[in-house]
């Protein structure tokens, strides 16, 4: 059985880890200019596939069943978890709400978005959308569960790979260079371990909210792939490309479980 500290160390690694590939597809910028819409939506719809099958697999069936030993009743752990989930997805509403940033093709969110530069509504919005995930891999290793936080820490790392560069690809567009537009990319990724530092460390130091926290997590990722990846790749006439995209995402997840798990 690891102790406490070790857990936390892993899920900042494995944290760290995820958060690199965003600088991975980042490097897509010094060959590639522009991604087509269609090519965007894909990608991204791609990702959104990740999160989703990640969110149950490895953050809300896990939590169930550490919330079944704690209580000994099925239903009192499924309330428990989804209690967890819907306080998760609530969290990040109240941050989207009242956080100025800026998608980089729904516009600008928030009050007063106006009145900051488009380069730190992106960013805002990028670490909205990475700390979750941080957050994510860190909680996926609850109980010393390596397999878990492993397969979790790989799904998020692949789904980073794309996401990085369509942000890249956007600052370009905007009118940064390249070397600009790849080092804040990068710089984004790396907002992920101060997440999976804070979730490895809240089921470690609080181990009887390990299922509540699990369900915090997924809910978190469940808001970010409804509110902001499905409308931002339904934008345009790819809805058909976005929709088994994220089929083949989920694909690729449950066969990551499979395979590392």
């Amino acid at each position: 059985m690891m102790s406490s500290g070790e857990i936390i160390w892993i899920g900042f690694l494995a944290s760290l880890f995820a958060g690199l590939g965003t600088g991975v597809g980042a490097l897509g910028v010094f060959p590639i200019r522009q991604l087509s819409e269609r090519l965007e939506d894909g990608l991204l719809s791609f990702a959104a596939g990740i999160m989703l099958a990640a969110s149950f697999f490895s953050l809300l069936l896990p939590g169930v069943e550490f919330a079944s030993e704690q209580f000994n009743n099925g239903v009192t752990a499924v309330g428990v978890v989804c209690t967890g989930f819907v306080a998760g997805g609530g969290a990040l509403y109240l941050v989207h709400r009242y956080a100025p940033h800026e998608h980089f093709l729904l516009g600008r969110e928030g009050p007063d978005a106006s009145t900051l530069s488009r380069i730190w509504l992106f960013v805002i919005a990028i670490t909205l959308h990475n700390f979750p995930e941080g957050m994510a891999v860190g909680v996926g290793f609850a109980g010393g569960d390596i397999e878990n936080g492993r397969t979790l820490a790989a799904g998020i790392l692949l789904q980073n790979i794309p996401e990085g560069l369509a942000v890249a690809t956007s600052l370009l567009v905007i009118g940064y260079g390249r070397l600009q537009a790849f080092g804040v990319a990068f710089l984004t990724g790396l907002v992920e371990p101060i997440g999976g530092l804070f979730g490895s460390s809240m089921v470690s130091l609080a181990e009887p909210l390990m299922p509540w926290t699990l369900g915090f997590a997924a809910g978190a990722m469940v808001f970010i792939i409804s509110d902001e990846v499905i409308p931002e790749t339904h934008r345009g006439n790819h809805k058909t490309l976005a929709t088994f995209s994220l089929m083949l995402g989920v694909v690729v997840m449950l066969v990551l479980d499979v395979l590392l798990g």
